[in-house]
């Protein structure tokens, strides 16, 4: 008889299962009531395939896309999926094996290949993925999948077809962009990610891509850089999840969660490797918070500093008297949690998975309280807790605890 112990909640396992898309949606079995005055759409993304012919992805951030989606009216909720058609998903499904690198897997050249232009493949530069899991979010009239490159993808919100590509580096100076963006009622988004800096040195842009004017251009065309974030290390760049932003201060956390330049250029040109592999903790730094005033673009001259931790989401940031409020969940020490998060941990049985959980450090809601007028800062943990997701509608707005 095994002794082995599951999951008291039963079929966890299944999250990291691959799915089949849905034809046509279907109506979901509801337990309890669902009010009769809540009408509209619930847009989610995330991993839905996770093994393409013989080849397996490693990462939970590899899976392939799948956009989800529940509708609510009149105390009924369909439920409809289908995969995105990101050129990573098609490219995939048509040659049967992984053919773009993703976060934690790596894409090996086409076995079909000739000796030469297996060769020379290792050397035409990087292709980054477009694999949109993350996120969805609107921009002006339309809604875009998005991951943490510079590909964002552009989806019919009724049918959930794939409407095209979008390269963010032709419009304004980023990298990449994370997949949590602010969004003010008016619908500016607000966005940010890395960039080469002044004398060839990394920094973080901050960009602002505004609302659909009369004139109804895509908006996307008028994106412009709004603050630059000086980086610690001119040649090794933070991992940037996300970034709190108030009514008039934006504030970016940078981790000790470092980007070697050098393995990021060289990995796929040269030992081959995938994003993971291009991690590394910085044990020294720290923490640094950047503050910059919104509207005027100014970047504040004041450094904050604390002791090492990982940081996810923020919760919210709010002005108090003088004060920047910023809630962040976090882990403490340097080591990247995301080591946590490929498949074969999150696959064991629930012993393991335990087993594995307990090695990392343990999450924290910690509130970060910021002077904009001293030199000295206020941390508190609040309470324990498991990973939250951000509420932009909330944002910048005081909540009681």
């Amino acid at each position: 008889m095994s002794n082995q112990v599951e999951h008291p909640a039963g079929g966890y396992k299944k999250l990291f299962e691959t799915v089949e898309e849905l034809a046509t949606p279907m109506s979901v079995h509801i337990t309890g009531r669902v009010p009769l005055w809540l009408s509209g759409s619930l847009l989610r993304c995330g991993p839905g395939l996770f093994e393409v012919g013989s080849e397996i992805y490693y990462h939970l951030f590899d899976g392939q896309a799948l956009l989800h989606k529940f509708e609510f009216k009149d105390g009924h909720v369909t439920y409809h999926r289908r995969f995105i058609r990101t050129d990573a998903y098609v490219r995939a499904m048509t040659e049967k094996r992984i053919v773009i690198t993703e976060f934690g897997t790596f894409a090996f050249p086409d076995p079909c290949r000739n000796i030469f232009s297996r060769f020379f493949s290792y050397f035409k530069g990087l292709e980054v993925t477009d694999n949109a899991l993350v996120n969805v979010y609107p921009i002006g009239e339309d809604y875009y999948a998005c991951t943490e490159t510079n590909y964002i993808t552009k989806v019919n919100p009724e049918t959930l077809e794939t409407i095209k590509k979008v390269d963010l580096c032709k419009y304004v100076a980023i990298n990449g962009v994370t997949a949590h963006p602010h969004i003010e009622r008016d619908g500016t988004v607000y966005n940010m990610g890395n960039c080469f800096g002044k004398h060839f040195a990394f920094a973080y842009n901050l960009i602002q891509i505004p609302p659909l004017q009369a004139d109804k251009e895509d908006p996307i065309t008028k994106a412009k850089v709004v603050v630059q974030f000086p980086c610690s290390d001119r040649f090794q760049p933070s991992y940037v999840h996300s970034f709190g932003m108030s009514t008039n201060y934006f504030v970016f956390v940078e981790q000790p969660v470092k980007i070697n330049l050098f393995k990021f250029l060289s990995a796929w040109s040269i030992w081959g490797a995938n994003y993971m592999d291009c991690f590394e903790p910085n044990e020294t730094m720290g923490v640094w918070m950047h503050v910059a005033e919104k509207h005027t673009g100014e970047y504040l001259n004041i450094k904050y500093r604390t002791s090492a931790f990982n940081i996810f989401h923020h919760i919210n940031t709010y002005e108090d008297n003088g004060f920047l409020v910023v809630d962040v969940c976090c882990w403490k020490g340097f080591e990247f949690i995301y080591n946590y998060l490929y498949l074969a941990n999150l696959r064991a049985n629930w012993e393991e998975v335990k087993k594995h959980a307990e090695k990392a450090s343990q999450p924290e809601v910690r509130r970060y309280v910021l002077p904009l007028d001293i030199k000295t800062t206020l941390v508190r943990t609040l309470c324990h807790c498991r990973i939250p997701q951000p509420l932009p509608h909330y944002a910048a707005m005081e909540r009681s605890g």
